[in-house]
């Protein structure tokens, strides 16, 4: 009997969920509310780390699969934690952390590049426009219902609707999603020849950890690429910078606990909001000023920090959820679209299984059990990133940038405590 399969969200998870699917010859349908490719673009990259790129390679065509190394940025710099006058701290080469083997190596991408490659050759599988409003089961068959009064049947229905999802909402409604009090200011200063002499090669050549003495944080990574032309997509009038996928950029993202800003902070636009961070960080080296006084203001914008709570185990149906959509995260580590493309894998993985055995139910079943072990664990550890990163402790700080100092001093150490940075 041929199991029809609805996933509800073309973001990360799903599409590469449907990529798998797809390759494997099971009937699979995506549905997602935007009404075109290019409406749901952002701009910022992303990090894929090793259980990201296993998770693409699996589950991608082999020419996808390539056409994504294509578009990965070539900067292959140290991840350096430093002060903010620019001083090291500690610095993880790149040996400790990189792979000869693409498949399990770190990757820099645009998310709008990465958007492009998983949603291409799906056609008559993806369908735009299709904003999801809620579904009701008939027997065994879950019937999924949009807002132009369309539906959908499906013996299968997975929610990767992202960290607002609709379907987490009915299927499990007491789910929570809490905002964490942290803000973060985001922006990307384009990197060119001229741009380039005036930062220095720690900001241009690899990502760094700003770790001040107290209260903020300051993320800043380069994403550059090789003259490689994006994806083929529908021509569209990109703004400069926020919607490039074919430009280099440093981006950044500055972050601190929401007491620290303005009251009227939801109200400044991207010009206000890069002179806040200008203020904020009137006493840093001038090259972080330098990084967000040449960011365009439509490249700056305010980033509310929110995390999922763990769930308790539920029973196993024919609905269940991948990516945000169930473990939204801070982004502190760089790990949750890591996590949804995991997701996916795993998913793929026992769907495929279960074509053979008949156990679609067991499949999704084991599935959750063991998603709700990694996947609130990494909510977890990023939130714990992410209060470390702003904290107001004095002391704490102190104490974190003299064990990074001594991690430094001692290569052998740095070694054994760095050598799966970022893996998890």
């Amino acid at each position: 009997m041929t199991t029809r399969i609805a996933i509800i969200g073309g973001g990360t998870g799903g599409l590469c969920l449907a990529q798998g699917l797809r390759q494997a010859g099971i009937d699979v349908s995506v549905h997602e509310r935007s009404r075109t490719r290019t409406e749901r673009l952002q701009g910022y990259r992303v990090h894929i780390n090793p259980h990201g790129s296993a998770a693409l390679h699996e589950c991608l065509p082999a020419e996808l699969w390539q056409r994504f190394l294509e578009t990965t940025g070539t900067t292959s710099g140290p991840f350096s934690f430093v002060t903010e006058r620019l001083r090291d701290l500690m610095v993880i080469d790149t040996e400790l952390t990189s792979s000869p083997d693409p498949a399990s190596d770190h990757h820099s991408v645009s998310r709008i590049s990465l958007h492009q490659v998983l949603s291409d050759g799906l056609e008559g599988v993806l369908h735009h426009g299709k904003e999801f409003v809620g579904y009701r089961r008939e027997g065994e068959v879950v019937v999924c219902e949009f807002a132009d009064g369309s539906t959908v049947e499906a013996d299968l229905v997975i929610g990767a609707d992202g960290a607002n999802s609709r379907v987490r909402k009915q299927f499990l409604p007491g789910a929570e999603r809490v905002d964490t009090g942290i803000i973060a200011i985001a922006g990307k200063h384009p990197l060119t020849e001229e741009t380039r002499k005036r930062l220095p090669a720690r900001l241009t050549d690899g990502p760094s950890m700003v770790m001040p003495r107290t209260g903020a944080g300051l993320f800043t990574a380069p994403h550059e690429l090789a003259g490689v032309p994006s994806v083929n997509d529908e021509t569209v009038d990109y703004e400069p910078v926020l919607f490039d996928n074919t430009s280099s950029y440093v981006m950044w993202a500055y972050a601190a606990d929401a007491r620290r800003y303005p009251d009227n902070l939801t109200s400044l636009d991207g010009a206000e909001l890069r002179a806040l961070v200008l203020d904020l960080i009137h006493d840093w080296d001038p090259a972080f000023k330098e990084l967000v006084a040449g960011s365009p203001e439509e490249a700056v914008s305010r980033l509310p920090i929110f995390t999922s709570k763990p769930v308790e185990p539920w029973p196993t149906s024919n609905v269940t959820l991948i990516g945000d959509a169930i473990h939204s995260m801070t982004p502190f580590r760089g790990i949750g679209a890591n996590t949804a493309l995991r997701d996916a894998q795993l998913l793929c993985r026992n769907l495929v299984e279960a074509r053979k055995t008949g156990t679609v139910r067991s499949a999704v079943a084991d599935y959750e059990h063991r998603m709700r072990d990694y996947g609130f664990a990494a909510v977890r550890d990023s939130e714990r990133s992410a209060r470390q990163f702003v904290s107001e402790n004095r002391a704490g700080r102190t104490m974190a940038r003299g064990m990074f100092r001594f991690f430094q001093a001692v290569p052998p150490l740095k070694r054994k405590v760095f050598s799966d940075h970022g893996d998890s």
